[in-house]
């Protein structure tokens, strides 16, 4: 591959196409461009899916996209490859059963709620529901239970959308193209491949 930093507009698809960025690190990113959207997760039954979908589309909005990322194909396909970080609070289950259970205590919530499944919500009494386990004022389940499900969720959702190429070339990320090193690290010091204060990347 011939291409250089020259050759990168600001498109994270062009950047990936150059020697800058690893063979490895090239295949990862290309895979998750070019990923199709999970309707059918191999982790998660139907209704789980829809509710995790409505979920991760209130914590991360997207709806200027035509595209949108797929945060919860992301997370279905961790839990269904059995892939894990190794730890988790003692006050909730192995990753895949906090996921059933934390989806079920979702809906429940929102039946109590307002009489209809987390994804039929209103967006304000979606809002509501999320914001009654940020604070642990869930009912049928304990505070501390609730709120680190939440936080987790959260986490893993954030991960899960900036991970994805798009996401990094709106912030004007390229720590993936790495291959040459860093030699600019002072402050106020920038590669010539990273954006300049400003510079338009293309969402």
């Amino acid at each position: 591959m011939s291409a250089s930093a020259g050759d990168w507009t600001g498109d994270v698809r062009a950047l990936l196409a150059t020697d800058l960025v690893t063979p490895a690190t090239r295949q990862a990113l290309t895979q998750r461009l070019s990923a199709p959207r999970v309707d059918v997760g191999r982790f998660f039954a139907a209704d789980s899916l829809r509710t995790l979908q409505a979920v991760c589309a209130r914590l991360l909005p997207q709806s200027e996209r035509t595209d949108p990322i797929d945060i919860a194909g992301v997370i279905d396909g961790r839990l269904a490859d059995g892939k894990g970080d190794g730890w988790r609070y003692d006050v909730l289950p192995a990753d895949g059963e906090a996921y059933q259970l934390g989806l079920r205590e979702f809906d429940r919530h929102a039946h109590a709620q307002s009489g209809a499944p987390f994804h039929a919500l209103a967006p304000v009494d979606q809002d509501r529901v999320l914001v009654d386990f940020q604070r642990g004022e869930v009912p049928t389940w304990t505070a501390e239970a609730a709120r680190r499900f939440f936080e987790e969720l959260l986490a893993e959702a954030t991960e899960s959308y900036y991970s994805h190429p798009i996401a990094q070339q709106e912030i004007g990320y390229v720590g993936m193209a790495d291959a040459p090193g860093w030699q600019a690290i002072g402050l106020d010091q920038r590669e010539a491949r990273e954006p300049r204060r400003g510079q338009p990347t293309d969402g």
